[in-house]
């Protein structure tokens, strides 16, 4: 078992936490089509929270959940730096979050 996996796990709720503290969280996911798309983050169709919400979280559990390899390399936390620029004070906990989720992807095995 990779050793990185406790830690991600946690870091994803502490990732989904933020979210719902920011009022981020939806209840609703958007439609199939946004959902579908094959932009980098569905920068076309989705906020950059929808992503994080309905495709990255989603498909993180499912690589924990089923054993799969996790990825040896993250950037969100650029993404999000670009999303929401680098003095947002609403977004500072997510994106401290998501850079410390690319540190421990970084960790490879």
């Amino acid at each position: 078992m990779d050793a990185r996996v406790p830690a991600v796990a946690e870091q994803l709720l502490l990732i989904e936490r933020e979210l719902r503290a920011q009022g981020w969280w939806e209840e609703q996911a958007p439609s199939a089509q946004a959902l579908a798309s094959q932009e980098p983050f569905c920068v076309d169709s989705l906020a950059f929270e929808q992503w994080l919400q309905w495709i990255f979280l989603p498909r993180m559990k499912h690589m924990l959940e089923s054993n799969a390899g996790l990825p040896s390399v993250s950037g969100i936390q650029p993404m999000a730096e670009q999303v929401y620029g680098l003095h947002s004070e609403r977004a500072r906990g997510l994106i401290r979050l998501l850079g410390e989720f690319d540190q421990l992807i970084g960790g490879a095995a």
